[in-house]
């Protein structure tokens, strides 16, 4: 019996199929683009404290937010940060937006000195254009 070489018929394929390879592939990169977001959200969601004298919420999904959970981390448009790293990270989202206004959302458990030091070091880089962003209290009697 002779053994068939691979330039003749029915003999053996060495080419890989890669095309498994590539649907797998696929499918973990679609698994990866849903839960990544979800992963970068602050540990809990951030409460905000209600203020009587609010105007309408902005619309943060273009802005450059520093959002403060109660466990006094902080979050630079969702991306959790070092306290040490923040201005820098702050300071690198400002030169992608046109807008340069600071969004502070603090949670209403954080510590004051948290927010307070945040600030502090926003202004003391130059940032001076620094906005709290908080709930609207409801007025007595209403919903």
């Amino acid at each position: 019996m002779a053994m068939s070489t691979g330039g003749e018929r029915g003999g053996l394929n060495s080419e890989i199929n890669v095309t498994p390879l590539v649907d797998v592939m696929l499918v973990l990169l679609i698994i990866m683009m849903l839960i990544a977001p979800i992963l970068l959200q602050p540990r809990g969601p951030i409460r905000m404290p209600a203020a009587a004298n609010t105007g309408e919420k902005p619309d943060t999904q273009e802005k450059t937010v520093v959002a403060i959970d109660s466990h006094g981390g902080f979050y630079v448009n969702a991306l959790p940060v070092q306290a040490d790293n923040l201005v820098p990270q702050v300071q690198r989202a400002l030169d992608a937006r046109k807008e340069k206004i600071v969004y502070l959302k603090g949670d209403r458990d954080a510590r004051y000195s948290a927010v307070m030091g945040a600030m502090d070091a926003l202004r003391n880089a130059q940032i001076e254009n620094i906005a709290l962003i908080t709930e609207k209290k409801n007025k007595p009697g209403g919903t």
